[in-house]
């Protein structure tokens, strides 16, 4: 009987989440609040936060800040929820030198744990320019975007919310053409891909991602000619439900994208496959868009005559009222800029298009919390929720450029940034803070 309560005792210690003893309240001052979801910004708020969630939103006049509370003046400021890239690739960053902006080089020369701490970095240079949640589709390695994940979410290390995406899953070669070799004998070009080419490898392929952490599954619906069937993708629909999981699918041509809108897929990444009858046709089936619209401004990864396919196929989708989301596929550096930079210069694209800022902020906050289905466990700022929210200088309804300057960011009730300077100490722990988690 000692021995079951000594054990009873131990788990409850291991299990229980510590308490977090940055709990006093925080009261924050907004010069302008904004509702991305309605595009309406209201004046003289104040945000009270504790234990990591805000408690009380709403004019100054009508909210008492307790005695003792710390107090963050933005009343100069307008505040407003953290953005979202709903695909990005954190753990991936091809250059001119030495690999000549060929990833797969990339996968060659730099092993898992290199990329780990590569993720970590971008995470939080991401977290640096406002995105407070990021969906990490693939391209990772040996799950280095499940180890990131992980190490925010215990407290180690600053950084979005990561919904990641583990191993991209694929008919055999993935994305590429792999030599009999590299393919065969799963040397060189793997573990970048799981191959999953008849029904059961397709069931053992997503349960191995929900093993090893994955929040998402991504799969290469036509990535070879044969591609997967209606009925394929189904399946990997229904199996990754029972982990509680969406499936966003690689598409590069029209039929893989009619076959998944019919399977019923939750996301389509990228936009090379989707014209106005795939926009109308996700439209009635609320499927988002994923679409990486990369902007003529980040040179040599895109050119004149694919960008204004580029914007035209934005534009489409806008006017047919696909649900979209702000999408980058940032996964390489640009001299001089940060990999949060770089994907804030996508909004480039979504203004060529003729999008209005409202939505272009609403595609970047409400609807990237709805597609990681976040949005009733933090995003929109919201007593119960998550205390993540950012603050700029102008207003992003006015002018969407605005989001080019954040100079304050909280994540989960904690200040990252202040007056434009990082200020990442009190991420860092030396243990599991916020309890320990095997996946």
């Amino acid at each position: 009987m000692l021995r079951h309560l000594s054990l009873v005792v131990l788990a409850a210690l291991l299990f229980t989440p510590a308490l977090d003893s940055q709990a006093q309240v925080t009261a924050i001052r907004a010069g302008r609040l904004i509702d991305p979801e309605t595009g309406t910004a209201t004046t003289n708020q104040v945000i009270l936060v504790e234990g990591g969630k805000f408690t009380a939103v709403g004019p100054a006049a009508g909210i008492a800040i307790p005695t003792g509370a710390e107090v963050i003046d933005l009343s100069d400021l307008t505040v407003l929820p953290g953005l979202v890239d709903a695909h990005n690739h954190l753990a991936l960053t091809y250059k001119e030198d030495p690999e000549s902006n060929v990833y797969y080089f990339t996968y060659v020369m730099d092993g898992t744990p290199l990329r780990a701490i590569q993720a970590a970095s971008n995470g939080i240079q991401m977290l640096s320019a406002g995105f407070t949640v990021v969906r990490d589709m693939g391209n990772a390695g040996n799950y280095a975007d499940a180890a990131l994940r992980i190490a925010i979410e215990q407290g180690w290390i600053p950084g979005p919310t990561i919904i990641n995406s583990g191993i991209i899953i694929g008919g055999m070669g993935g994305q590429f053409w792999p030599t009999p070799e590299m393919a065969r004998e799963h040397t060189i070009v793997y573990p970048e891909y799981l191959d999953a080419d008849t029904p059961d490898e397709i069931v053992k392929a997503v349960r191995q991602n929900a093993l090893f952490g994955a929040r998402v599954i991504k799969i290469c619906v036509d990535c070879k000619p044969w591609g997967y069937t209606v009925e394929e993708i189904r399946l990997f629909i229904a199996e990754a439900a029972k982990a509680g999981m969406r499936v966003e699918g690689h598409v590069q041509t029209v039929d893989g994208a009619r076959r998944a809108i019919e399977a019923g897929i939750w996301s389509i990444a990228h936009d090379v496959g989707l014209n106005d009858e795939m926009h109308k046709a996700m439209a009635r089936r609320g499927v988002w868009r994923a679409g990486t619209e990369t902007p003529l401004v980040l040179t040599g990864h895109t050119n004149p005559q694919r960008y204004e396919r580029t914007v035209a196929g934005l534009r489409n989708a806008w006017q047919n009222k696909v649900p979209l989301t702000f999408s980058t596929d940032a996964d390489y550096w640009v001299p001089g800029k940060t990999r949060g930079q770089v994907a804030i210069e996508f909004i480039e694209t979504w203004k060529a298009a003729g999008i209005p800022a409202a939505d272009i902020l609403r595609a970047m906050t409400t609807n990237g919390y709805r597609v990681c289905e976040l949005e009733r466990r933090r995003g929109p700022i919201r007593p119960g929720l998550a205390a993540d929210l950012i603050a700029v200088r102008g207003n992003p309804l006015d002018s969407i450029d605005a989001l080019r300057g954040v100079v304050f960011v909280l994540k989960d009730g904690i200040v990252f940034k202040r007056d434009g300077v990082m200020t990442p100490e009190r991420f860092f722990n030396g243990g599991p803070v916020n309890g320990w988690r095997i996946r």
